[in-house]
């Protein structure tokens, strides 16, 4: 399976794997990553999901998201996905992980073990993948939590609370 995830416990033990779409229409909990990339000013990068993504097409979220493959660390993942999406690669730090599930009005439900990463960059415009990302900007981290509270609509179901723990960490 090339395109498969790692299904895991709620302590993050592995119990199998499954191709993606199938996981996210079972609602099967599996193992993810959530990659911050903060800037000297303490500004995050956002990236704005392509409108073709499976869920959550045209969401702004945090500078990149997927899962690791079988046989695949997190460390590892994250940094080919920051690669394959944003063009770039930096030490990544984990932070920790949090359980959560949201259900999407085209069926999917996202049921993921997210594991979150903290990476400092200084690049003004990666040159980002056009097919997995719409647009980018750096937001101040002050005025993305007045975002998330008064349009919580335009923002990801996960990036509150993998931003508590990227937002503590990175300071």
């Amino acid at each position: 399976m090339n395109n498969a995830v790692i299904l895991v416990d709620q302590h993050d033990h592995p119990i199998g794997q499954l191709e993606k779409l199938a996981a996210h229409q079972q609602g099967l909990l599996h193992r993810a990553f959530s990659i911050f990339i903060f800037n000297q000013q303490g500004q995050l990068l956002l990236q704005q999901r392509h409108a073709d993504k499976y869920h959550c097409g045209g969401l702004w979220t945090n500078t990149c998201c997927s899962h690791p493959q079988p046989g695949e660390s997190v460390i590892q993942a994250a940094e080919r996905r920051l690669q394959e999406e944003l063009g770039f690669t930096v030490p990544l730090t984990h932070k920790g992980h949090f359980t959560y599930r949201a259900e999407f009005d085209n069926g999917l439900i996202e049921h993921e073990l997210d594991h979150v990463l903290v990476g400092h960059s200084e690049l003004k415009n990666p040159p980002f993948n056009q097919e997995e990302i719409a647009a980018l900007k750096w937001i101040d981290i002050a005025e993305l939590k007045r975002e998330l509270e008064q349009h919580p609509q335009r923002y990801t179901p996960w990036l509150k609370q993998a931003l508590a723990l990227a937002n503590g960490a990175h300071k």
